[in-house]
């Protein structure tokens, strides 16, 4: 068996140590300027904390904000906790950097989509419905902000 790099965990692991990078900053520091983000997590993630009646609200994926207020915003090499308010209610989130799925900051036109291929069946090359034929596992790719913008 013939030994060859992996791209695709490679770039995977550098893009998530960017977004870890980012966060260490933000939690010392806070946010400079306009910047803010807008982070898409699997809620399904075996890591993932949050409320029962948030994952039965966003049973597949959820989008949160990192703007104005939040608070406890600590950082580990695994990913990262942090309390935002939904709704006038503050609720504690853990969410590991393998469970995110988009990271943008508009405020720069920044942002990265992490894609993952799974194959259904051995003999079958087909993907699922939410990723991107031809993609490497676990690449990252950078995301439209348009899905982002209001209207």
């Amino acid at each position: 068996m013939s030994r060859k790099i992996d791209y695709g965990n490679l770039m995977h692991r550098a893009m998530r140590g960017l977004i870890q990078e980012v966060l260490n900053d933000i939690s010392e520091r806070g946010l400079p300027g306009e910047h803010h983000f807008f982070i898409t997590f699997d809620t399904m993630h075996p890591d993932v904390e949050i409320a029962d009646w948030l994952s039965d609200r966003y049973p597949d994926e959820m989008t949160v904000v990192v703007q104005h207020w939040y608070d406890g915003l600590e950082v580990t090499d695994e990913g990262f906790s942090i309390t935002l308010n939904f709704g006038e209610s503050p609720e504690p989130l853990y969410i590991p950097y393998d469970a995110i799925r988009t990271f943008v900051d508009p405020s720069v036109e920044f942002g990265l989509r992490f894609e993952t291929q799974t194959k259904i069946a051995e003999d079958d090359d087909e993907t699922e419905d939410d990723t991107v034929p031809d993609a490497e596992p676990g690449a990252a790719q950078v995301v439209s902000l348009d899905s982002f913008r209001k209207n």
